[in-house]
């Protein structure tokens, strides 16, 4: 079973797709990690070295690479990853369960003000300029996402019961 997790950063990839990966027993990975591996450096070194523009271009092929050779995953893209290089067509796969993790701008806005440090495109937003930043960028991507053969709302939802629904929608 293939199935890919797309949302905003900070929508919760990472966190389901960890749990899930005990709920229904395949292996989780993140591609950004897989990403950083390869490149053995950090997202945050890659975009400040190289710029996004290659960032992208090695996301794609890496993100094309893991889905044709690996066939029992569940995989959290990042959250520029749909919309760039075509990616989002892999979405329709026959043989991929895609899940759009949506969440609410004000959900993004309280999570990421938290850990923008982290985070290279957002680190120095206020929170007024993140919340007006979020938005724009989900106008931008909504289509992308919506790719996704499935949509969870994963505002109000303990990570368990987003991780139910996944469950239910991948038998």
């Amino acid at each position: 079973m293939k199935i890919i997790l797309v949302g905003y950063m900070g929508s919760g990839k990472s966190t389901i797709g960890k749990k899930l990966s005990i709920f229904v027993g395949i292996p989780f990975y993140d591609l950004d990690e897989i990403i950083e591996e390869r490149e053995q450096k950090s997202i945050n070194s890659i975009f400040k070295e190289n710029g996004e523009i290659y960032f992208r271009k090695i996301e794609s092929q890496i993100f094309n690479e893991f889905i044709s050779e690996n066939n029992h995953f569940i995989l959290a893209l990042g959250g520029g990853t749909p919309c760039y290089a075509n990616n989002h067509l892999a979405l329709q796969n026959e043989d991929i369960h895609s899940y759009y993790l949506k969440t609410s701008v004000d959900t993004l806005t309280k999570r990421l003000y938290s850990e923008k440090e982290n985070r290279p495109l957002i680190s120095n937003l206020n929170s007024e300029e993140l919340n007006e930043y979020i938005r724009k960028h989900l106008f931008d991507r909504n289509h992308y996402y919506l790719q996704s053969k499935y949509i969870i709302n994963t505002d109000n939802k303990s990570i368990d019961e987003i991780c139910e629904e996944i469950s239910n929608y991948s038998r």
